[in-house]
């Protein structure tokens, strides 16, 4: 059965407009992503079903996903689409490591600018009013599970860090949940490095009582990525959870600083194919559900192939 767009519901965070037309166009990049994944399908089949050693298929799995990321670093060269306020595109960030370029800062819960036609706050550094989109919703339906979190887990007061457990039963820190203090930090530290960047931030929304999602350090990254691969090349046919945990980890260890939601959609629909026989669906917003939720609320999603 061939991989299609259907595979790929866009994601609400895409969908930044109340124009039919202008989210019927954000709606094509499925395609693109129906086509890598097809794509790709060759030689994840051979990672997975023809490799001996789980040392090879582990190798050959890592060369798909780097293939993906060239794959959209590429898509990238061939736009010139801008991104939010006061950011040029540049599509070397799309292969530029995290490691090289520093941990990803992402608000979540009520972010302004992704109304449409919001009305600059210069004062407290935050956008207001405008038209509510798909985008600006789901932030702010995940802002609220984050602080349900704050609400009901262990923290420092400002940061949670999102505990994962491996396979093998090791317990490392993921990413964190950062509000308060900790996220007026975090908002000072992106500001100033875009600023180095030479970016225009004179509207980068600061303000608001923010909460951010901070990527995991890069050890520990690594350490989830080469796992989340290990789990993929002992996995047997069929083997929902398997991909199920590899896909939490992925989604906790992104690679690049920009595109990583893009490549990790397209190596788990290619790869979960190869294990299932048929393209798996993927939730619209498995990325937030992964770096949100914690392990044990986005291991499983709700249009995941039942699990045997």
């Amino acid at each position: 059965m061939p991989v299609t767009a259907h595979s790929f519901p866009t994601p609400h965070l895409a969908l930044r407009s109340t124009s039919a037309d202008a989210c019927r166009r954000v709606r094509g990049f499925a395609r693109e992503q129906a086509r890598a994944a097809e794509a790709a399908l060759p030689e994840l089949n051979d990672a997975l079903r023809t490799l001996r050693s789980r040392q090879d298929r582990v190798a050959a799995l890592v060369r798909a996903h780097g293939h993906l990321i060239q794959w959209r670093a590429d898509l990238a060269r061939r736009t010139t689409v801008p991104l939010d306020h006061g950011l040029d595109h540049d599509a070397s960030r799309f292969t530029l490591s995290l490691r090289e370029g520093g941990p990803n800062y992402d608000r979540i819960g009520n972010v302004g600018r992704l109304r449409e036609n919001p009305t600059w706050d210069a004062n407290n550094r935050v956008f207001h009013g405008g038209e509510p989109t798909p985008a600006h919703l789901i932030m702010l339906e995940h802002g609220r599970g984050a602080e349900q979190r704050f609400a009901t887990e262990d923290h420092d007061g400002d940061t949670l860090r999102n505990p994962v457990t491996l396979p093998d039963g090791t317990r490392i820190d993921g990413n964190s949940l950062v509000r308060g203090a900790a996220a007026r930090l975090v908002a000072a530290a992106l500001v100033a490095r875009l600023r180095q960047r030479g970016a225009d931030t004179s509207r980068i929304e600061t303000g608001g009582d923010p909460i951010y999602v901070v990527t995991a350090d890069d050890d520990n990254r690594e350490l989830m990525f080469h796992t989340a691969m290990t789990v993929l090349a002992d996995a047997s046919r069929g083997d929902v959870r398997a991909w199920q945990a590899a896909r939490y980890l992925l989604y906790q260890a992104p690679l690049t600083k920009k595109g990583s939601d893009a490549v990790t959609r397209v190596f788990l629909v290619a790869a979960g194919t190869v294990l299932f026989g048929q393209p798996p669906i993927l939730d619209h917003d498995v990325d937030l559900r992964c770096i949100v939720a914690g392990q044990h609320a986005a291991t499983a999603l709700p249009s995941d192939p039942p699990a045997g």
